[in-house]
């Protein structure tokens, strides 16, 4: 497969989008840098997950637990300073946000890897509310697997009428009885349909107990940060109502219960809470062998007898409407390997096997010179993306930087929803549309991150 006709990539970052990153105190010039509106250090730590146990070498963005939520207001601006305190290489991907191709976190597609002890500076500016999170795009699976991933909100520009706020991280961790990391992922699973883990777990604890004012109206924001599991999830006890998918309003709220989220997929449900002190809702994830709960939300104190009727309806992002009677139409097929070469093993890691491909063609690894792009978009036309899975086992498929319309889907029923990662079925055959509307080299691929690093990866290119 061809490379790029033009100079390295390596050579185009460190000549140009290297001059972001940015030194404590001062620039290269000698003049002050502003601070950033919040600062993100990389760093390992040990935490308690289990119950009575430690689990050590768990990374974070904060020194002391869990990643902070971020939250942003829309249109405006925010700074963000990642200082790498790990001894290997890490970026920060911000999904599902719009933004500028430089700021999108992926090394060599749009920035150099951020390397031990050096910072990189983020200019967030996002023109879409919802809740979206964040994560590494390098040494994906062990560094994600260890603990970084994140939520990040942006606010509506005015409150729907919500009492509070509660964002809810959910993924796993792969730990054995003892506490400890056991392996992040088994080949023969990468294969297949992913390594599930072992503990399930929100927001960094397992069955965490959340005190909210009885009868209030409480806005639950759910971010699948999982590298593996595709979930059916139900909330149990309250009256509530889904109201957003993927950071986008929907045109009618569902109720609560068989959400399927895959990684990356989020859900917002507006809550109110039950009248009576103690009473319980719980967030369940349904298994084989029956609902697992993974949060319950304990109402406290006297109702304040508030009504889901007084919500008001959220405004919808300002999404280009793809023109489908003009739309070029671009097929891509996510299936096996076609065998060849392994992974490079870049400064990002691989995970030594090739498994997978798109349009035959299978990801080489995160290298300063990635093969060329899967298509080429031209600025502010309209496109239909017709995704074919042809394998037996299901894809999340998320594209960086823009944000596609659900049209049809030759095995289900499907809603005309805005999203930026679709779970991809079994031998499905699905029809996306999208504007494009942002210029770039957006990665394309599975969330599945087993599937991701071993070949189910590529970029689509919108000309400026």
């Amino acid at each position: 497969m061809p490379v790029l006709s033009r100079p390295t990539r390596r050579e185009f970052l460190l000549g140009t989008a290297a001059g972001l990153a940015v030194t404590a105190g001062a620039g290269l010039s000698g003049r002050r840098v502003m601070a950033a509106d919040t600062t993100l250090t990389v760093s390992g730590l040990d935490h308690a997950i289990l119950p009575g146990t430690v689990t050590p070498d768990m990374m974070s963005f904060a020194a002391d637990g869990p990643p902070p939520v971020l939250r942003l207001r829309r249109g405006q601006p925010f700074t963000v300073d990642v200082v790498n305190q790990l001894n290997e290489a890490t970026v920060v991907h911000w999904h599902g946000l719009r933004i500028a191709n430089a700021m999108d976190g992926v090394p060599y597609l749009t920035q150099p890897p951020i390397e031990p002890r050096q910072r990189f500076r983020y200019t967030l500016t996002a023109p879409d509310a919802g809740s979206f999170w964040y994560h590494p795009h390098c040494n994906t699976l062990e560094q994600m697997g260890r603990g970084l991933t994140g939520m990040l909100v942006v606010e509506d520009d005015e409150n729907p009428g919500f009492d509070q706020d509660l964002p809810l991280n959910i993924r796993d961790f792969r730990l054995g009885e003892d506490g400890r990391f056991i392996s992040f992922y088994r080949p023969r699973a990468a294969a297949r349909g992913g390594t599930l883990g072992t503990v399930s777990t929100v927001n960094w604890a397992v069955e965490p107990v959340y005190d909210l004012p009885a009868g209030s109206l409480v806005r639950l924001r759910l971010a699948v940060t999982d590298m593996t599991r595709v979930g059916i999830y139900d909330l149990a006890g309250g009256a509530a109502q889904v109201i957003a998918l993927d950071s986008n309003p929907l045109p009618r709220p569902m109720t609560p219960d068989g959400i399927i989220l895959a990684p990356g997929q989020r859900a917002d449900i507006a809550l109110r809470m039950p009248d009576a002190e103690g009473e319980t809702v719980t967030l369940n994830l349904r298994l084989p062998q029956g609902p697992k709960p993974l949060a319950h939300l304990r109402a406290t104190g006297a109702s304040a007898r508030r009504a889901l009727a007084e919500l008001a309806p959220l405004t919808p992002n300002p999404i280009a409407e793809p023109d489908l009677a003009n739309a070029r139409i671009l097929d891509f097929v996510f299936g096996w390997s076609p065998g060849g070469k392994p992974p490079v093993a870049g400064i990002c890691g691989t995970l030594g096997y090739t498994f997978w491909s798109i349009n035959r063609i299978a990801w080489d690894g995160d290298s300063p010179d990635p093969v060329a792009p899967l298509a080429v978009l031209k600025p502010g036309r309209s496109y239909v993306l017709r995704l074919r899975n042809e394998t037996p086992n299901d894809h999340p498929i998320h594209l960086h930087g823009l944000t596609f319309r659900l049209l049809r889907s030759n095995k289900r029923p499907i809603p005309p929803l805005l999203t930026d990662t679709a779970l991809l079925q079994s031998g499905e055959t699905m029809e996306v549309a999208l504007v494009a509307d942002n210029p770039g080299d957006w990665a394309f691929h599975c969330h599945v991150i087993e599937h991701q690093k071993t070949g189910l990866t590529g970029y689509i290119r919108v000309e400026a």
